[in-house]
């Protein structure tokens, strides 16, 4: 049987930023997911060389969550990163690439991305899906890096992160399977007014409206990756609140003294224009930093409250059991 044709594509950009900078966005992969409007959850899985990392990725393909593992080699000295799928989601046979940052003639960064892909079977039709999946991610990615590399008006940061945490007598299963199961949230959440959920495997959809601390409501849709074997669950919102570019959390259960330490950790992008229809147009980018942060650590600190409520309450149900 002949070889699947390897097809290749090429992006490029300018972006308004020193080269280092850029490429030192683009090699911690952590920050993906709130900069990247295609990427979900990005995990670093292994680290061999101090130049090599393995990385499982959930991201949107044509809609549709899509997850992989990928070997990449970090070449700072170069500006250069290129990467390797070794773990393909069907119907990609073979998926590989580099980002090269390059210094632009006229200032900030010349950023070029290529990828080169095989369809399993050498099916037309895959390889056709494939090339769209790759031509709407890489063109968002890129104006996404243009748009992180971005100040506020003055210089204020557009981007931000915080966390709240919860201390619990009771056993990490427990806590997870209260973040997890948010088909319920609307029974034990009063900030949650509907939710509708989907999954699939490991991955979640659900649109949630959510009554914020002001007053108002808000419907947002997200993704989340449920990673039950860390006791962990990310996720990333698709539709959000108007004075958001970008919002991604992560809930956190980790053992702390007799019990485990609750942490929800938000990331956070404001959207420039968003804050000033919503919240006028001399809203200063700090007052709406404030605010989201209010709004956003509310409801999460609620959510936290009622998650050790329940797991405690399982704990008591239990007896000294749970600590075995």
């Amino acid at each position: 049987m002949a070889e699947p044709r390897i097809r290749t594509t090429l992006h490029r950009t300018t972006v308004p930023a020193d080269p280092d900078q850029v490429y030192a966005l683009l090699a911690d992969a952590g920050q993906w997911p709130q900069i990247f409007t295609p990427t979900v959850h990005a995990e670093v899985t292994e680290v061999p060389d101090a130049d090599q990392q393995l990385i499982h990725l959930w991201a949107l393909a044509n809609g549709e969550v899509r997850d992989w593992t990928s070997r990449r080699t970090l070449d700072p000295a170069a500006r250069r990163i290129t990467f390797r799928q070794v773990v393909s989601s069907p119907p990609v046979a073979s998926m590989g690439g580099e980002w090269l940052i390059e210094a632009a003639p006229d200032g900030g960064s010349s950023v070029t991305l290529l990828h080169d892909f095989a369809a399993v079977d050498d099916d037309q039709e895959a390889a056709e899906w494939i090339e769209q999946a790759v031509e709407r991610n890489s063109t968002a990615e890129l104006e996404a890096l243009s748009r992180a590399v971005t100040a506020g008006p003055d210089g204020e940061p557009l981007r931000f992160a915080f966390s709240d945490s919860v201390d619990a007598e009771g056993p990490a299963e427990a806590v997870f399977e209260f973040l997890a199961r948010a088909e319920l949230w609307p029974e034990r959440l009063p900030h949650v007014g509907r939710l509708d959920l989907t999954e699939q495997g490991d991955v979640q959809r659900m649109e949630m409206a959510t009554l914020a601390p002001d007053g108002s409501e808000h419907t947002t849709v997200s993704l989340r990756v449920l990673r039950p074997e860390q006791h962990t669950l990310v996720y990333k919102q698709t539709v959000l609140p108007g004075a958001l570019a970008s919002h991604t959390g992560r809930w956190t259960v980790e053992p702390h003294g007799a019990g485990v330490r609750i942490t929800s950790w938000h990331g956070v992008t404001l959207d420039v224009d968003g804050v000033a229809r919503l919240l006028g147009a001399d809203t200063a980018l700090a007052d709406a930093r404030a605010r989201v942060r209010h709004n956003l650590g509310a409801n999460s600190t609620a959510t936290l409250r009622l998650a050790k409520e329940f797991a405690e309450q399982h704990a008591e149900r239990q007896g000294a059991a749970w600590t075995r």
